[in-house]
């Protein structure tokens, strides 16, 4: 049974792992010379799990941010040339992203990166407790109140 105190532990833990995460990712994202940011980064990934071009608002539902804050990030993408906006042929009043070449050749740069991160954050677990943990993290985020995490 855990304490409070015990608890709290794990929850810094936590949050130390998250930020040691994201600095070594970015770190990854920097080498990789593609002058994306971790949010852009999470975008393309986004964008390519759709069959068809989205609108700006799936976007924004599947990464639960406002959609201003996808205008943002797809104006930076847009403006590399990873993501275009294209007019649903439907509705004149829609506009669809779609990924670019340059945008599938940056998914696969990104993803090696954090292939690579991943190795680098992971090192030091045998592969049997790299499965343990994937259990407990697939318990957690599984376990997760969707009303919290906003």
């Amino acid at each position: 049974m855990s304490t409070p105190d015990a608890d709290g532990i794990l929850a810094e833990q936590l949050l130390r792992l998250t930020r040691r995460v994201h600095r070594i990712q970015k770190r990854h994202l920097e080498r990789c010379g593609l002058g994306i940011t971790p949010a852009q980064s999470r975008l393309l990934r986004a964008l390519a799990q759709y069959e068809a071009p989205p609108r700006m608002a799936d976007l924004a539902h599947r990464l639960d941010v406002v959609p201003r804050a996808v205008t943002t990030l797809v104006d930076g993408l847009e403006a590399s040339g990873s993501v275009r906006r294209v007019p649903d042929l439907a509705n004149r009043r829609v506009t669809r992203i779609e990924l670019t070449d340059e945008g599938r050749r940056a998914l696969r740069e990104l993803r090696n990166a954090r292939r690579t991160a991943a190795a680098e954050i992971l090192a030091p677990l045998s592969p049997e407790q790299r499965e343990v943990l994937g259990g407990l993290l697939s318990a957690l985020v599984d376990g997760m109140d969707p009303a919290l995490t906003r």
